[in-house]
């Protein structure tokens, strides 16, 4: 009877599998990195808004705006109910909101002019400035003129 056996594979380590396990472990931290580039390079693109060929340009054109000087809390909604309207807007201001104006239904956040802003809270202003947004960067504010009856 002829035995025969393979003692080679017994002493020597097998290295197709380690290469392979390698060479596997190497495309996964490759592919890995790239993804990770490629969502980080797409969170700091701008976001782009459906109808707007020019982002830049309608955010940087001044803009005037009349309505009702609020808080970005509250909006045209005051949650204070024991305080008028200027008072709730000053408490939320003093605790951290920014200040905020009320055209119609749509409330934007006011950015500078705060000491302006102030003074005429829970009352009519008007506000230039350029838009970004949800959000006016205040060139000018002031007290909104007197609608006709």
């Amino acid at each position: 009877m002829i035995v025969i056996s393979n003692s080679t594979s017994l002493t020597k380590p097998k290295r197709g599998i380690g290469m392979k396990t390698k060479r596997t472990v190497v495309n996964t931290i490759a592919f890995l990195t790239f993804s990770t580039l490629l969502m980080t390079a797409q969170m700091q693109m701008p976001a782009s808004t459906p109808g707007t060929s020019k982002p830049a340009e309608a955010s940087t054109a001044p803009k005037t705006l009349t309505g009702t000087v609020s808080d970005s809390m509250c909006g045209a909604h005051h949650m204070e109910k024991d305080k008028s309207a200027a008072e709730c807007t000053r408490e939320c201001v003093k605790k951290g909101t920014k200040y905020a104006l009320v055209v119609g239904k749509k409330v934007y956040t006011l950015e500078g002019h705060e000491a302006e802003l102030d003074k005429l809270a829970g009352e009519r202003a008007t506000v230039k400035g350029s838009m970004m947004g949800e959000m006016v960067m205040v060139e000018s504010v002031a007290a909104a003129k007197k609608m006709a009856k």
